[in-house]
């Protein structure tokens, strides 16, 4: 196995046990970007990957508020807030891209929801946590921080 390889089967390991969520943004300005495009992405990555539009407007406000430049505290990315290994899992180059961000938090939410057989609730605990961690507790994780961003992102969809 090269270096390339191993980094490559690290980061995606990292990913699967993380999650995407950063748990809150970095001081430094909010840059929300405007309403009409943020629309037109997600009803494209909508579209394109057969989440529902207000699952994936309802992540983007609680991840980064809509700031396409958002940093989280512990390096997540981006509107949708990718961690870099998540971001190299769906083979993106750019975190920061609203459009590629968009595209790769809607597919990882797409396969979380295939993975959870539609279940929302869990699929966002997923998001948020790590899919290895509702795997372990076999639902929503004990974590406060995770109990309430599951309440938040459920909230926004109704």
């Amino acid at each position: 196995m090269s270096a390339r390889d191993l980094l490559t089967s690290a980061a995606l390991a990292f990913a699967f046990l993380s999650g995407c969520s950063g748990g809150g943004m970095l001081p430094g300005g909010f840059h929300s970007m405007p309403s009409d495009r943020l629309n037109a992405l997600v009803r494209s990555a909508s579209s394109t990957n057969a989440v529902d539009s207000k699952l994936i407007f309802s992540v983007i406000e609680a991840e980064s508020h809509g700031d396409p430049n958002a940093v989280s505290r512990v390096g997540a990315q981006g509107l949708m807030q990718l961690m870099p290994g998540t971001a190299a899992m769906y083979r993106i180059s750019n975190a920061f891209d609203p459009y590629q961000n968009v595209d790769a938090g809607t597919r990882y939410l797409h396969d979380l929801l295939h993975r959870y057989k539609g279940n929302v609730r869990l699929a966002v605990a997923a998001y948020n946590a790590g899919p290895g961690a509702v795997d372990a507790a076999h639902g929503i994780p004990p974590y406060a921080e995770t109990r309430a961003y599951v309440d938040r992102v459920v909230a926004g969809i109704r």
